[in-house]
């Protein structure tokens, strides 16, 4: 059974990013990541990812067209069991709380702190064990 992740961002450089920060996760088969450069795209492919286990999905907020919290409670109500934690530069109490609101588990600021996400992302791997 293969584990995925989705990160939804339309930023091209944010793929490469995280393949670079997880690479070694990435070669040993721990998890896969999935890219979806919008919110419409990363929609699609939640309810498509049945054969396998959508432990996570990241999300930016600001994307053109839909945004990640418009996103989020369509996403929440397709996928109520697939966690989301969405991502900003704007870690500000109120977006937090709209995030939260909206059926966000937490928000991470950019620059992205890559050993926090690890640590959420492990925590997600045990409990698909």
């Amino acid at each position: 059974m293969s584990v995925y992740i989705l990160v939804v961002d339309d930023e091209p450089d944010v793929e490469t990013l995280f393949r670079q920060h997880f690479r070694r996760d990435l070669r040993a088969g721990r998890f896969l990541m999935e890219f979806a450069p919008s919110a419409p795209v990363a929609l699609q492919r939640a309810v498509e990812i049945q054969d396998a286990t959508l432990i996570l999905i990241l999300s930016d907020i600001n994307m053109p067209g839909m945004s990640g919290l418009e996103m989020l409670p369509e996403v929440r109500a397709r996928r109520p069991d697939v966690p989301v934690i969405m991502i900003t530069a704007y870690g500000d109490p109120e977006t937090r709380r709209k995030a939260i609101e909206r059926g966000a588990v937490g928000l991470l600021t950019k620059p992205i702190d890559f050993a926090l996400l690890r640590h959420e992302i492990d925590a997600r791997l045990e409990q698909a064990a």
